[in-house]
Protein backbone atom coordinates (compact mmCIF):
# COMPACT_ATOMS: atom_id res chain seq x y z
CA UNK A 1 0.00 0.00 0.00
CA UNK A 2 1.33 3.62 -0.89
CA UNK A 3 -0.62 5.08 2.12
CA UNK A 4 -0.17 8.41 1.52
CA UNK A 5 0.47 10.95 -1.51
CA UNK A 6 -0.49 14.62 -1.95
CA UNK A 7 -4.02 14.72 -2.28
CA UNK A 8 -6.40 17.05 -3.13
CA UNK A 9 -7.57 17.84 0.03
CA UNK A 10 -6.48 16.12 3.33
CA UNK A 11 -9.36 16.68 5.11
CA UNK A 12 -12.42 15.68 2.53
CA UNK A 13 -15.71 16.84 2.76
CA UNK A 14 -18.36 14.32 3.98
CA UNK A 15 -19.68 13.70 0.39
CA UNK A 16 -21.77 11.09 0.29
CA UNK A 17 -21.78 10.56 -3.96
CA UNK A 18 -18.75 10.45 -5.87
CA UNK A 19 -19.36 10.37 -9.99
CA UNK A 20 -16.15 8.18 -11.26
CA UNK A 21 -15.88 8.30 -15.20
CA UNK A 22 -15.42 4.61 -16.69
CA UNK A 23 -13.18 4.79 -19.67
CA UNK A 24 -12.70 0.89 -20.48
CA UNK A 25 -10.57 2.11 -24.12
CA UNK A 26 -9.65 -1.30 -25.46
CA UNK A 27 -8.97 -4.76 -25.08
CA UNK A 28 -9.11 -6.31 -21.60
CA UNK A 29 -9.51 -3.04 -20.71
CA UNK A 30 -13.60 -3.78 -20.84
CA UNK A 31 -12.98 -6.74 -18.79
CA UNK A 32 -11.46 -5.09 -15.96
CA UNK A 33 -13.21 -1.64 -15.23
CA UNK A 34 -15.82 -3.23 -13.97
CA UNK A 35 -13.54 -4.93 -11.20
CA UNK A 36 -12.95 -1.03 -10.18
CA UNK A 37 -16.99 -0.65 -10.45
CA UNK A 38 -17.41 -3.58 -8.64
CA UNK A 39 -15.40 -3.13 -5.31
CA UNK A 40 -16.17 0.84 -5.08
CA UNK A 41 -20.07 -0.61 -5.16
CA UNK A 42 -19.35 -3.26 -2.56
CA UNK A 43 -17.17 -1.19 -0.24
CA UNK A 44 -18.64 -1.22 3.52
CA UNK A 45 -21.19 1.18 4.51
CA UNK A 46 -19.34 2.35 7.54
CA UNK A 47 -16.98 4.71 4.66
CA UNK A 48 -20.21 6.77 3.80
CA UNK A 49 -19.54 6.45 0.25
CA UNK A 50 -21.57 6.11 -2.63
CA UNK A 51 -20.84 6.35 -6.23
CA UNK A 52 -22.49 7.42 -9.48
CA UNK A 53 -20.60 5.98 -12.45
CA UNK A 54 -20.50 7.78 -15.99
CA UNK A 55 -19.27 5.39 -19.14
CA UNK A 56 -17.28 7.19 -21.20
CA UNK A 57 -15.29 6.17 -24.67
CA UNK A 58 -11.68 6.63 -25.97
CA UNK A 59 -9.37 4.20 -27.25
CA UNK A 60 -7.49 2.89 -30.55
CA UNK A 61 -10.87 0.72 -31.81
CA UNK A 62 -13.25 3.77 -31.13
CA UNK A 63 -10.55 5.45 -33.41
CA UNK A 64 -11.04 2.92 -36.17
CA UNK A 65 -14.74 2.94 -36.28
CA UNK A 66 -15.31 6.78 -36.03
CA UNK A 67 -12.01 8.14 -36.54
CA UNK A 68 -12.00 9.87 -33.29
CA UNK A 69 -9.48 8.04 -30.01
CA UNK A 70 -10.37 11.06 -27.52
CA UNK A 71 -14.03 12.44 -28.17
CA UNK A 72 -14.66 15.77 -27.16
CA UNK A 73 -17.54 14.50 -24.89
CA UNK A 74 -14.95 12.30 -22.53
CA UNK A 75 -12.71 15.35 -22.04
CA UNK A 76 -15.76 17.77 -21.12
CA UNK A 77 -17.51 15.31 -18.97
CA UNK A 78 -14.32 14.46 -16.97
CA UNK A 79 -13.49 18.01 -16.38
CA UNK A 80 -16.93 19.22 -15.49
CA UNK A 81 -18.44 16.20 -13.91
CA UNK A 82 -16.39 13.62 -12.57
CA UNK A 83 -14.68 13.28 -8.99
CA UNK A 84 -12.08 10.85 -10.55
CA UNK A 85 -11.99 8.44 -13.11
CA UNK A 86 -10.95 4.85 -13.96
CA UNK A 87 -8.71 3.98 -17.58
CA UNK A 88 -8.48 0.27 -18.67
CA UNK A 89 -6.13 -0.39 -21.43
CA UNK A 90 -5.35 1.18 -25.25
CA UNK A 91 -4.13 -0.68 -27.93
CA UNK A 92 -0.44 0.90 -29.65
CA UNK A 93 -0.07 0.19 -33.37
CA UNK A 94 3.79 -0.41 -33.74
CA UNK A 95 3.70 1.24 -37.23
CA UNK A 96 2.10 5.17 -37.86
CA UNK A 97 -1.48 5.44 -38.16
CA UNK A 98 -2.32 8.84 -39.52
CA UNK A 99 -4.80 10.72 -37.55
CA UNK A 100 -3.90 8.62 -34.68
CA UNK A 101 -2.49 9.12 -31.20
CA UNK A 102 -2.90 7.73 -27.78
CA UNK A 103 -5.60 8.96 -25.84
CA UNK A 104 -4.15 8.39 -22.27
CA UNK A 105 -1.45 10.38 -23.27
CA UNK A 106 -3.70 13.11 -24.70
CA UNK A 107 -5.58 12.93 -20.89
CA UNK A 108 -2.42 13.44 -19.23
CA UNK A 109 -1.92 16.77 -21.32
CA UNK A 110 -5.54 17.97 -21.26
CA UNK A 111 -6.66 17.24 -17.76
CA UNK A 112 -2.94 18.43 -16.53
CA UNK A 113 -1.99 14.94 -15.03
CA UNK A 114 1.47 15.65 -15.33
CA UNK A 115 2.38 12.88 -12.47
CA UNK A 116 2.51 8.93 -13.26
CA UNK A 117 2.35 7.36 -9.60
CA UNK A 118 3.33 3.84 -9.78
CA UNK A 119 3.43 1.81 -6.58
CA UNK A 120 5.28 -1.44 -6.50
CA UNK A 121 5.73 -4.00 -3.85
CA UNK A 122 5.34 -7.67 -2.56
CA UNK A 123 3.45 -9.34 -0.70
CA UNK A 124 5.00 -9.97 2.67
CA UNK A 125 5.97 -13.57 2.43
CA UNK A 126 6.43 -13.79 -0.97
CA UNK A 127 9.36 -13.42 -2.91
CA UNK A 128 12.24 -10.90 -2.41
CA UNK A 129 11.19 -7.76 -0.01
CA UNK A 130 10.07 -4.89 -2.99
CA UNK A 131 8.21 -1.56 -1.53
CA UNK A 132 9.14 0.94 -4.24
CA UNK A 133 6.76 3.82 -5.88
CA UNK A 134 7.98 5.25 -9.21
CA UNK A 135 6.95 8.44 -10.04
CA UNK A 136 7.36 9.41 -13.90
CA UNK A 137 7.17 12.56 -15.25
CA UNK A 138 3.63 12.56 -17.54
CA UNK A 139 3.86 15.37 -19.80
CA UNK A 140 7.18 15.79 -21.92
CA UNK A 141 10.35 13.87 -23.01
CA UNK A 142 9.70 11.65 -26.25
CA UNK A 143 5.95 11.46 -25.56
CA UNK A 144 5.52 14.66 -26.89
CA UNK A 145 5.48 12.85 -30.09
CA UNK A 146 7.01 15.55 -32.68
CA UNK A 147 8.88 13.49 -35.29
CA UNK A 148 10.08 13.67 -39.12
CA UNK A 149 10.86 11.56 -41.49
CA UNK A 150 12.64 12.56 -44.21
CA UNK A 151 15.46 11.30 -46.93
CA UNK A 152 19.19 12.01 -47.11
CA UNK A 153 20.87 12.83 -50.13
CA UNK A 154 21.74 9.50 -50.84
CA UNK A 155 18.11 8.38 -50.71
CA UNK A 156 18.20 6.59 -47.47
CA UNK A 157 15.61 7.49 -44.55
CA UNK A 158 16.45 9.17 -41.77
CA UNK A 159 13.78 9.44 -38.52
CA UNK A 160 14.16 12.13 -35.82
CA UNK A 161 12.30 12.68 -32.49
CA UNK A 162 12.63 15.78 -29.92
CA UNK A 163 13.24 14.93 -26.22
CA UNK A 164 11.71 17.62 -24.65
CA UNK A 165 12.71 18.69 -21.00
CA UNK A 166 11.57 21.60 -18.80
CA UNK A 167 12.71 23.10 -15.49
CA UNK A 168 8.88 23.95 -14.99
CA UNK A 169 7.99 20.59 -15.35
CA UNK A 170 10.77 18.86 -13.91
CA UNK A 171 10.24 21.03 -10.85
CA UNK A 172 6.50 19.81 -10.13
CA UNK A 173 7.91 16.11 -10.54
CA UNK A 174 10.28 16.40 -8.24
CA UNK A 175 8.30 18.36 -5.33
CA UNK A 176 5.82 15.35 -5.66
CA UNK A 177 8.27 12.58 -5.40
CA UNK A 178 9.93 14.04 -2.47
CA UNK A 179 6.64 14.56 -0.97
CA UNK A 180 5.52 10.92 -1.08
CA UNK A 181 9.20 10.06 -0.02
CA UNK A 182 8.32 12.01 3.22
CA UNK A 183 4.54 11.16 3.60
CA UNK A 184 5.45 7.41 2.98
CA UNK A 185 8.00 7.56 5.92
CA UNK A 186 5.30 9.08 8.29
CA UNK A 187 3.16 5.90 7.69
CA UNK A 188 6.07 3.99 8.26
CA UNK A 189 6.60 5.32 11.78
CA UNK A 190 2.91 5.24 12.94
CA UNK A 191 2.58 1.37 11.93
CA UNK A 192 3.70 -1.03 14.03
CA UNK A 193 4.76 -3.54 10.83
CA UNK A 194 8.46 -3.05 10.03
CA UNK A 195 9.40 -1.44 6.96
CA UNK A 196 12.72 -2.61 5.05
CA UNK A 197 13.14 1.30 4.56
CA UNK A 198 14.53 2.99 7.63
CA UNK A 199 14.96 6.46 6.01
CA UNK A 200 12.95 8.02 3.52
CA UNK A 201 15.50 8.21 -0.11
CA UNK A 202 14.50 9.62 -3.99
CA UNK A 203 16.40 8.20 -6.53
CA UNK A 204 16.80 10.36 -9.56
CA UNK A 205 17.19 8.77 -12.67
CA UNK A 206 18.48 9.87 -15.91
CA UNK A 207 21.27 9.74 -18.68
CA UNK A 208 22.81 12.82 -18.76
CA UNK A 209 26.55 11.09 -19.24
CA UNK A 210 25.50 11.17 -22.82
CA UNK A 211 22.29 13.76 -22.91
CA UNK A 212 23.92 16.45 -21.39
CA UNK A 213 21.68 19.15 -21.99
CA UNK A 214 18.13 17.39 -21.55
CA UNK A 215 18.71 14.69 -18.75
CA UNK A 216 21.27 16.86 -17.55
CA UNK A 217 18.56 19.59 -17.05
CA UNK A 218 16.31 17.13 -15.25
CA UNK A 219 19.35 16.20 -12.68
CA UNK A 220 20.35 19.30 -12.12
CA UNK A 221 16.50 20.78 -11.44
CA UNK A 222 15.28 17.89 -9.25
CA UNK A 223 18.56 18.57 -6.76
CA UNK A 224 18.13 22.36 -6.95
CA UNK A 225 14.66 21.70 -5.90
CA UNK A 226 15.55 19.04 -3.12
CA UNK A 227 18.44 21.97 -2.03
CA UNK A 228 16.52 24.59 -1.90
CA UNK A 229 14.26 23.21 1.03
CA UNK A 230 16.40 21.82 3.42
CA UNK A 231 13.83 22.09 5.79
CA UNK A 232 10.83 19.99 4.47
CA UNK A 233 13.77 17.88 2.71
CA UNK A 234 16.36 17.22 4.78
CA UNK A 235 15.61 13.80 6.13
CA UNK A 236 15.17 12.59 2.57
CA UNK A 237 18.04 10.86 1.88
CA UNK A 238 19.14 12.38 -2.25
CA UNK A 239 20.48 9.44 -4.97
CA UNK A 240 21.47 9.51 -8.53
CA UNK A 241 21.69 6.70 -10.68
CA UNK A 242 22.13 6.52 -14.24
CA UNK A 243 18.77 4.85 -16.12
CA UNK A 244 20.84 1.48 -17.64
CA UNK A 245 22.67 1.30 -13.78
CA UNK A 246 19.11 1.58 -12.45
CA UNK A 247 17.81 -1.30 -14.22
CA UNK A 248 20.69 -3.52 -13.32
CA UNK A 249 20.56 -2.39 -9.93
CA UNK A 250 16.68 -2.71 -9.47
CA UNK A 251 16.63 -6.42 -10.38
CA UNK A 252 19.49 -7.17 -8.16
CA UNK A 253 18.90 -5.14 -5.11
CA UNK A 254 15.48 -3.46 -5.42
CA UNK A 255 15.02 -3.38 -1.49
CA UNK A 256 17.23 -0.63 -1.75
CA UNK A 257 15.14 1.65 -3.50
CA UNK A 258 12.39 3.73 -1.80
CA UNK A 259 11.32 6.38 -4.34
CA UNK A 260 12.12 6.34 -7.90
CA UNK A 261 12.25 9.82 -9.88
CA UNK A 262 11.99 9.65 -14.02
CA UNK A 263 11.78 11.57 -17.28
CA UNK A 264 8.67 10.33 -19.11
CA UNK A 265 10.37 7.24 -20.87
CA UNK A 266 12.60 5.57 -18.16
CA UNK A 267 9.35 5.94 -16.09
CA UNK A 268 7.76 4.01 -18.11
CA UNK A 269 10.57 1.22 -18.78
CA UNK A 270 11.40 1.31 -15.23
CA UNK A 271 7.78 0.73 -13.96
CA UNK A 272 7.17 -1.94 -16.52
CA UNK A 273 10.01 -3.47 -15.91
CA UNK A 274 9.50 -3.67 -11.74
CA UNK A 275 6.23 -5.32 -12.46
CA UNK A 276 8.54 -8.75 -12.84
CA UNK A 277 10.21 -8.32 -9.29
CA UNK A 278 6.06 -9.23 -8.00
CA UNK A 279 5.12 -11.78 -10.06
CA UNK A 280 3.31 -9.36 -13.21
CA UNK A 281 1.91 -6.43 -14.91
CA UNK A 282 -1.52 -8.16 -13.59
CA UNK A 283 -1.14 -6.58 -9.95
CA UNK A 284 0.58 -3.27 -11.16
CA UNK A 285 -1.67 -0.01 -10.58
CA UNK A 286 -1.20 3.43 -10.89
CA UNK A 287 -2.19 6.89 -10.93
CA UNK A 288 -2.43 10.02 -13.36
CA UNK A 289 -2.46 12.88 -10.85
CA UNK A 290 -2.67 16.61 -11.41
CA UNK A 291 -3.30 18.86 -8.86
CA UNK A 292 -6.72 18.53 -8.97
CA UNK A 293 -7.67 15.47 -10.66
CA UNK A 294 -6.53 11.45 -10.61
CA UNK A 295 -7.12 8.58 -13.10
CA UNK A 296 -6.18 5.49 -12.04
CA UNK A 297 -5.03 3.41 -14.43
CA UNK A 298 -3.63 -0.30 -14.61
CA UNK A 299 -0.14 -0.71 -15.69
CA UNK A 300 -1.12 -3.55 -18.19
CA UNK A 301 -2.27 -3.02 -22.28
CA UNK A 302 -4.77 -4.03 -24.09
CA UNK A 303 -3.66 -7.95 -23.81
CA UNK A 304 -5.86 -8.89 -27.48
CA UNK A 305 -4.53 -12.44 -26.99
CA UNK A 306 -6.26 -12.97 -23.88
CA UNK A 307 -9.06 -10.96 -24.41
CA UNK A 308 -12.55 -12.42 -24.12
CA UNK A 309 -11.37 -15.18 -22.64
CA UNK A 310 -12.58 -14.38 -18.71
CA UNK A 311 -8.84 -14.60 -17.48
CA UNK A 312 -7.58 -11.20 -17.24
CA UNK A 313 -6.19 -10.69 -14.07
CA UNK A 314 -8.53 -7.58 -12.44
CA UNK A 315 -5.81 -7.20 -9.34
CA UNK A 316 -3.94 -3.99 -11.13
CA UNK A 317 -7.30 -2.29 -11.57
CA UNK A 318 -8.48 -2.72 -7.94
CA UNK A 319 -5.18 -0.85 -6.46
CA UNK A 320 -5.72 1.85 -9.21
CA UNK A 321 -9.48 2.08 -7.93
CA UNK A 322 -7.41 2.26 -4.32
CA UNK A 323 -4.88 4.87 -5.03
CA UNK A 324 -7.78 6.98 -6.99
CA UNK A 325 -9.32 6.89 -3.70
CA UNK A 326 -6.14 7.83 -2.17
CA UNK A 327 -5.33 10.70 -3.99
CA UNK A 328 -8.83 11.63 -3.76
CA UNK A 329 -8.43 11.74 0.07
CA UNK A 330 -10.42 8.60 0.68
CA UNK A 331 -7.58 6.92 2.68
CA UNK A 332 -9.48 4.86 4.95
CA UNK A 333 -11.35 3.08 2.32
CA UNK A 334 -8.46 2.80 0.17
CA UNK A 335 -6.51 0.86 3.17
CA UNK A 336 -9.55 -1.34 3.06
CA UNK A 337 -8.99 -2.64 -0.47
CA UNK A 338 -5.18 -3.21 -0.36
CA UNK A 339 -5.90 -5.02 2.45
CA UNK A 340 -8.25 -7.46 0.71
CA UNK A 341 -6.31 -7.51 -2.37
CA UNK A 342 -3.15 -8.75 -0.29
CA UNK A 343 -5.05 -11.22 1.33
CA UNK A 344 -5.81 -12.76 -1.70
CA UNK A 345 -2.51 -12.85 -2.94
CA UNK A 346 -0.68 -14.36 0.38
CA UNK A 347 -3.53 -17.12 0.51
CA UNK A 348 -2.37 -18.14 -2.97
CA UNK A 349 -5.45 -20.10 -3.84
CA UNK A 350 -7.77 -18.03 -6.45
CA UNK A 351 -5.42 -16.54 -9.10
CA UNK A 352 -5.36 -15.63 -12.59
CA UNK A 353 -3.31 -17.41 -15.27
CA UNK A 354 -0.79 -14.90 -15.01
CA UNK A 355 0.13 -15.74 -11.50
CA UNK A 356 0.14 -19.40 -12.27
CA UNK A 357 -3.36 -19.97 -11.32
CA UNK A 358 -6.46 -21.06 -13.14
CA UNK A 359 -9.21 -18.57 -11.53
CA UNK A 360 -11.06 -16.33 -13.94
CA UNK A 361 -11.01 -12.46 -13.54
CA UNK A 362 -14.82 -12.79 -11.65
CA UNK A 363 -13.46 -15.31 -9.29
CA UNK A 364 -11.06 -13.12 -8.11
CA UNK A 365 -13.18 -10.28 -8.18
CA UNK A 366 -15.82 -12.29 -5.91
CA UNK A 367 -12.80 -13.18 -3.39
CA UNK A 368 -11.43 -9.95 -2.85
CA UNK A 369 -15.02 -8.06 -2.15
CA UNK A 370 -15.70 -11.54 -0.10
CA UNK A 371 -12.56 -10.08 2.37
CA UNK A 372 -13.93 -6.74 3.06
Amino acid sequence: MLSAVRRFSSTPAALKSLKIGLIPGDGIGREVIPAGRAVLEALPAKYDLQFEFVHLDAGFELFQKTGTALPEETIKVLQNECDGALFGAVSSPTTKVAGYSSPIVALRKKLGLYANVRPVKSVEGIGRPVDMVIVRENTEDLYIKEERTYKAEDGTKIAEAIKRITETATTRISKIAYNIALQRQAIREASSVKSIHEQPSVTVTHKSNVLSQSDGLFRETCRKVYDANPEAYGSIEYKEQIVDSMVYRMFREPEIFDVVVAPNLYGDILSDGAAALVGSLGVVPSANVGDNFAIGEPCHGSAPDIEGKGISNPIATIRSTALMLEFMGYTEPAAKIYEAVDANLSEDKIKTPDLGGSSSTQEVIDDIIARF
